[in-house]
């Protein structure tokens, strides 16, 4: 790598993209906090105080770091320019693109900046309206974030899933564990709309399905969630679907309703009711945990993009595989022709799309690579 080439990295480095001087006030405000005599009066805030201040000084701390090695890489700069040493150039080199791989870190660092962002996810996928053709699209979703999931490297659990009265699903919620699995699947929260030549039309007309996707952070119990039993409705049954004499015979599956939300969640993955309530209750907690936090940036006026994305009638990104094929997101409005290569799983440019813009930077969208296209749908 040239020098010029790793320069542009120090360039954006040292270009305030990252507010450090806005940081130092943060830091500034929560050490006053953080001294106050009052300050373990509420345990839980003064742990969230903490949890801030500590990601706020690595952040500056890094950049600091890295505008040292900065300094250095320019003295080799101009050491190499005089004396036209070749081998001082490129140790030059070698620099930048170390602040260039910094960069990039900080970059993804401040993309998943959220509370809750090195949690696992909890994807729940629901078929809309349309039967057979809706409830087929619903199980190719499944499949695509199942599939970039394994990509990742993370470890996935099917914790529901409600099969179609045909083909495909009419809903599933798989449980997604690994670090950041959140921070990265909270893009993808939504409706997702598919246009194709139905498989399942015997004329061959195109037909448009749509299927929604709600991303959960999955919360372990030292996050409180206050629950009710007076609040909940149990109900047990046979589970659904294929499964033999003991699926058909045994009242295991568990349905819990929250009577005041009238947030229902099922789960019938186990043959134990006991654990099949115990995976419906982890998934209820999610839920009422999601209502809370949305309650809460509603009241400070800080909902973010993807909120009206649940509605029908507002998806968030199309499926075209009739009469051509692209894939668009139309919060971001990037554009991917090859079709396949999504719905295997290859969701990233997407998702860093959508996250950059949530970060407060929609200009920093990544390049389309090579075969995507201009045209809108």
């Amino acid at each position: 790598m040239s020098v010029c080439r790793s320069w542009r990295a120090a360039w954006r480095f040292s270009g305030g993209i990252f507010d450090i001087d806005g940081k130092r006030l943060r830091i500034a405000e929560l050490d006053q906090q953080t001294g106050a005599a009052d300050f373990w009066t509420v345990a839980d805030k003064a742990q969230a105080v903490l949890r801030e201040q500590a990601r706020i000084k690595s952040a500056v701390e890094t950049w600091e770091s890295q505008g040292k090695t900065l300094e250095d890489a320019k003295v080799l700069i101009d050491l190499a320019d005089e004396a036209k040493d070749e081998p001082t150039a490129a140790e030059a080199a070698a620099t930048l693109a170390g602040i260039e791989g910094a960069v990039s870190k900080m970059e993804f660092s401040r993309m998943l900046s959220g509370p809750y962002d090195r949690n696992g996810a909890l994807v729940s996928i629901n078929a809309g309206a349309g039967g057979t053709e809706s409830q087929d699209w619903a199980e190719m979703l499944l499949r695509m974030f199942s599939r970039w999931a394994e990509r990742k490297g993370f470890k996935i659990e099917e914790l529901d899933r409600q099969p179609g009265d045909e083909a495909g699903i009419k809903s599933a919620t798989i449980g997604v564990e690994g670090e950041w699995a959140y921070g990265w699947l909270r893009a993808e929260a939504g409706v997702h709309r598919l246009v194709r030549i139905s498989p399942y039309d015997s004329q061959a007309r195109r037909h448009t399905s749509f299927a929604s996707v709600f991303i959960y952070p999955d919360i372990d119990e030292t996050i409180k969630v206050e629950i009710d039993d007076k609040d909940l409705r149990i109900d047990v049954m046979r589970s659904g679907g294929a499964g033999g004499q003991h699926v058909n015979k045994t009242e295991s599956a568990v349905r819990v309703t929250h009577i005041p939300t009238g947030i229902a969640v099922h789960s019938d993955g186990e043959r134990s009711q006991h654990k099949n309530k115990a995976t419906a209750m982890r998934i209820l907690r999610s839920k009422l945990f999601e209502v809370e936090q949305k309650k809460q940036e509603e009241k400070m006026g800080n909902i973010h993009a993807q909120k009206k994305a649940i509605e029908w009638g507002s998806q968030i990104r199309s499926y075209v595989l009739a009469p051509y094929r692209l894939v668009s997101d139309h919060r971001t409005g990037l554009k991917v022709s090859n079709v396949d290569a999504v719905l295997d799983g290859d969701l990233d440019q997407f998702m860093i799309a959508m996250l950059l813009e949530l970060a407060g930077d929609p200009t920093a969208k990544p390049k389309p690579p090579q075969g995507q296209l201009d045209d809108d749908l």
